[in-house]
């Protein structure tokens, strides 16, 4: 649909809005390949560098609303996290957006400072990596939990994503691209959103997470504690256990794989009760919060890869993940997931 549009020009128009005394030697377009995300890397006269991340899919306010908190969070956070995120660039002391609007689409840029990476993770995590990062998210989490009333303020929860997947399915649109799945779809919906109301998630509290934790959004030191995060496109404010399936993707006994699925198995393997068990001793998981890993599996497989799943990524990619959803995901989301395995792990 977009394929004809000049990104870069409007890459080019944001700056000049941004800051005009700064000439723009070259743009150089570095986004994933498996995505449909657009970040570049804006090259300077004077040979600086700055990232631009352009963005139109979903609403424009809530893309305003993620990054205006992931900006207050970069600049609020406690060491040793107080540069562990990239910072966006502000104008006149206010995060800038740039909004492009034409016939054709509606399109947001936001910039960034380069931020630093030190090492990536190993494909593979020996247990005593797999250990240690528990730790580190926990102490991550205990930091983003310090500064969350300091945070602009979020109106988007789980529940209106799910409510925004069953409104697709009323639609023309919808009702094509989910053919013969329908049902299963709104199944699932209504057993994620019974089981988080018998769980009690509403009184669980929300503190920022990234979600998508793979090797390549994050690095680390030397001994393998956090150094830096940076791809935002999944953040949201909710519960700490959204961060947690893929982490357990990056201990899982596979390890990193270019062709990757999203079983529900990783969150099962005594590699990730390692990971959990450090997390534990450092920032106290609850029962609830362990019954509720389950439903945050199921949030990501609807929302991510079946309502959104043609947006980020690739169509190859969305289309097997879509199909593997309904043959393997959700009919194995019950059958697989063990919590008293976990709970017998933390000794709740």
């Amino acid at each position: 649909m977009y394929q004809n549009i000049n990104f870069i020009k409007i890459i080019e128009d944001a700056w000049h809005e941004y800051d005009s005394s700064r000439k723009i030697k070259a743009v150089e377009d570095i986004s994933a390949k498996v995505s449909t995300n657009h970040v570049y890397r804006i090259r300077f006269e004077d040979d600086d560098i700055t990232i631009a991340k352009l963005s139109y899919f979903g609403k424009f306010e809530h893309f305003e609303e993620d990054h205006s908190i992931i900006n207050a969070l970069a600049n609020n956070l406690p060491a040793p996290f107080e540069n562990f995120l990239a910072k966006s660039l502000t104008k006149h002391g206010k995060l800038f957006i740039y909004r492009h609007t034409d016939s054709v689409m509606d399109a947001w840029v936001v910039f960034y400072n380069p931020i630093k990476i030190d090492q990536k993770p190993d494909r593979k995590q020996s247990k005593e990596q797999i250990s240690i990062l528990g730790g580190e998210l926990a102490k991550f989490h205990k930091a983003c939990y310090k500064v969350v009333n300091t945070l602009p303020p979020t109106f988007k929860q789980t529940g209106d994503d799910i409510n925004h997947l069953l409104e697709i399915l009323k639609t023309e649109r919808g009702k094509f691209d989910h053919r013969g799945h329908e049902d299963v779809i709104r199944q699932q919906c209504d057993l994620f959103m019974e089981n988080c109301e018998q769980i009690g998630v509403s009184n669980m509290t929300s503190i920022p997470v990234f979600v998508d934790w793979n090797i390549g959004n994050f690095s680390v030191k030397n001994d393998y504690s956090f150094f830096s995060r940076w791809d935002y496109d999944w953040f949201r404010m909710s519960t700490r256990m959204m961060d947690f399936y893929f982490f357990s993707r990056v201990c899982s006994e596979v390890g990193d794989r270019t062709v990757f699925s999203y079983l529900i198995n990783p969150l099962m393997e005594d590699r990730f009760m390692i990971f959990l068990k450090s997390y534990h001793k450092v920032y106290p998981l609850t029962e609830p919060e362990i019954r509720i890993l389950k439903e945050t599996y199921r949030f990501f497989i609807l929302n991510y890869v079946i309502k959104d799943g043609r947006y980020f990524f690739h169509e190859f990619y969305a289309s097997r993940l879509q199909f593997e959803a309904y043959e393997t995901y959700f009919p194995n989301i019950d059958k697989s997931f063990d919590v008293d395995k976990i709970l017998k792990a933390l000794n709740l």
